[in-house]
C-alpha cells in the first residue's frame, strides 16, 4: 500500500498536449473552416516605410518602464537639466530687467509729478523764484519781427499776451483792436471799439482810443479802455462785444485781471480802483485813497493790487480782503506804472526817470536807480513810459522815448538792479510784455505818447516789435 501512496500517475492534461501535439495539423484545418471575424489586418511593411517605433528613442525608468524622450533624434539634441535651469535663470533675469526698467520709469515720472506740484504751489504762493536775466546773452539783431497793419496806422498804445503765448492784441489811438496769431505772424480777427453808450451821439463825438487791454488766463475775457469812462468786455476767441462797465466819473487808465480768475481790477483819473466780478458781469466795490488819477495798476493770484498814483507820488498796495491800504512814497515826480515781481516785490517807473524795487514790508525802496534813460536837451530826464517784467524772476524791461529798450536784473532780493542789455528803438514804446519764459520781447511803439500829443518824434514809425532774446550756451564740464 506504500508504494502505491508514493506512485504518481500522469496528469489528465499531459495527455492531451500529447495528442494535441500529434493532431494538430488536423485541427488546424477544422480552424480554418471556421470563420471568425477580425476588426483589423495586418499590413504588410515596405522596406522604405518609416516606423514610429523605430524613429523614437525611449529611456527606462527605476521599474524599467519605458517614455519618451522630450526631443527626437530629428529635432535635435536633448535638453539636459543644467541647460534647463541656464533657461530659466535667464528668464528670470530677463523678467527682473524689466520689472525694474517699468519702476526706473515710475519713479522718474513720480520725480517730475514731484516737481511739477511743487513749482505749481510756489507759484501760487508766490514764492517762486527763478533766475534767468545772467543767462541772457544778447537779442537777434537781425531777425526783429514788426508788425503793421493799416487799421493801425496811429501810435500803438497798448498790447497783451494770452497766457500760452499763441495770440497777441492790439490796440492803438484808432478805433480797432487786432488779433495776431503769433506762429504764423497774421491777423486773425479785428473789431471796432466804437463806444456803447444809451446816446449814440456821445459815440460819435469822442474818437475812441485803446489806452490799456487785459486778458483773462483762460482766454475767456478781454477787457479794455477805450478813452473814456467805461470799460467793454469782448469774448478775444469770437470777437464779440459781452459787456461795457460804467461806474468810473473820468478816463480809465489801468486794468488788470487777478491771476487765473474773472476778477478784473481798474483805475482812473477819478482817483478810484474799483473792482469788477465777470462771472456776475457786475460791479463789486470801488477802494479809495489816491490823492490824484491812478496811472497803473497789477495783481497776481492774491486779492491784493498794487497801484500808482499818478501826481501825488504814491504807491498803494490794497488788502482787499482786509479792507486796508499800505502807503509807499520815494518818487521825486508823478509815478506813471508799476509791476508786480512777485507776490512780495514789486517796480515802480516814473517821470522823474526813476526805477525803483519795492518790498511790501518795507516802506523805502529796496533800490532806486535814477535817471535809467537819461536826460533831455533841457536836461529833465526822460520819463519811464512802460515797464514790464517775467514774474516771479530777476528780469525786468523798461521803455521810454530815448531810442531804447533796457533789460535790467534784480538780484540780492531786489537791493540791486543792473542793466544787462540796450536794445535800440525810437519812438515812444507805450507798452512792454514778455512770454511766460523771457525768450520774447513784444513793444507797442509810437510817435506819441499814449495819454496825449503834446510830443512828437516823426523819425518813429508806429508799430508792434517782436524781439527774440539768446540765451547764453550752457558750457559743458570734462
Amino acid at each position: 500500500m506504500s508504494s502505491s501512496f508514493f506512485l504518481k500517475k500522469e496528469p489528465k492534461g499531459n495527455k492531451k498536449r500529447k495528442g494535441q501535439n500529434v493532431g494538430s495539423a488536423s485541427k488546424n484545418k477544422k480552424r480554418k473552416d471556421v470563420s471568425i471575424p477580425t476588426t483589423t489586418k495586418k499590413r504588410p511593411q515596405k522596406d522604405d516605410e518609416e516606423i514610429a517605433s523605430d524613429d523614437e528613442e525611449y529611456e527606462s525608468d527605476i521599474d524599467g518602464n519605458k517614455s519618451a524622450l522630450v526631443f527626437s533624434s530629428d529635432e535635435g539634441e536633448e535638453e539636459t537639466a543644467q541647460d534647463k535651469r541656464l533657461r530659466l535663470a535667464k528668464q528670470y533675469l530677463e523678467e527682473i530687467e524689466k520689472q525694474e526698467a517699468e519702476r526706473a520709469e515710475e519713479r522718474e515720472m513720480h520725480d517730475h509729478v514731484s516737481k511739477r506740484l511743487r513749482t505749481d504751489y510756489l507759484d501760487s504762493v508766490g514764492r517762486l523764484r527763478r533766475c534767468i536775466a545772467a543767462s541772457i546773452a544778447g537779442y537777434d539783431a537781425d531777425n526783429i519781427i514788426t508788425l503793421k497793419h493799416k487799421l493801425q496806422h496811429l501810435p500803438m498804445c497798448s498790447l497783451v499776451l494770452s497766457a500760452d503765448g499763441k495770440y497777441l492784441f492790439t490796440g492803438s489811438k484808432t478805433q480797432h483792436v487786432l488779433k495776431w496769431d503769433l506762429n504764423t505772424l497774421k491777423i486773425v480777427g479785428s473789431f471796432n471799439v466804437q463806444p456803447y453808450t444809451e446816446d449814440p451821439d456821445n459815440g460819435k463825438s469822442r474818437r475812441s482810443h485803446i489806452i490799456a487791454m487785459c486778458l483773462s488766463t483762460d482766454m475767456k475775457y478781454l477787457a479794455l479802455a477805450e478813452g473814456g469812462n467805461n470799460i467793454q468786455i469782448w469774448c478775444p476767441q469770437q470777437l464779440t462785444h459781452l459787456k461795457t462797465f460804467k461806474g468810473h466819473r473820468d478816463v480809465v487808465t489801468s486794468l488788470v485781471f487777478r491771476k487765473d480768475t474773472h476778477e478784473l481790477y481798474s483805475g482812473s483819473k477819478d482817483r478810484s480802483v474799483k473792482i469788477w466780478s465777470l462771472d456776475e458781469m457786475a460791479y463789486v466795490e470801488s477802494l479809495f485813497g489816491h490823492q490824484a488819477g491812478v496811472t497803473g495798476i497789477d495783481a497776481l493770484s492774491r486779492e491784493r493790487a498794487v497801484s500808482s498814483g499818478g501826481s501825488d507820488n504814491s504807491l498803494r498796495v490794497w488788502k482787499i480782503t482786509e479792507e486796508s491800504q499800505l502807503i509807499y512814497n520815494a518818487h521825486q515826480s508823478s509815478i506813471e506804472n508799476v509791476k508786480f515781481i512777485n507776490d512780495e516785490n514789486f517796480v515802480s517807473c516814473g517821470v522823474d526817470g526813476s526805477l525803483c524795487v519795492w518790498s511790501a514790508m518795507k516802506k523805502r525802496p529796496l533800490c532806486t536807480v535814477r535817471e535809467v534813460h537819461g536826460k533831455q536837451t533841457n536836461s529833465d530826464a526822460n520819463w519811464i513810459c512802460a515797464i514790464s517784467c517775467v514774474v516771479n524772476t530777476d528780469l525786468i524791461a523798461s521803455g521810454s522815448c530815448d531810442g531804447f529798450i533796457r533789460l535790467w536784473q534784480s538780484s540780492d532780493n531786489g537791493k540791486k538792479l543792473k542793466q544787462i542789455l540796450e536794445i535800440p528803438m525810437n519812438g515812444f514804446v507805450n507798452s512792454l510784455a514778455f512770454n511766460n519764459d523771457g525768450t520774447k520781447l513784444y513793444a507797442a511803439v509810437g510817435q506819441e505818447h499814449r495819454l496825449g500829443r503834446w510830443w512828437r518824434d516823426k523819425e518813429a514809425r508806429n508799430k508792434i516789435v517782436v524781439i527774440d532774446l539768446l540765451k547764453k550756451e550752457v558750457e559743458n564740464s570734462s
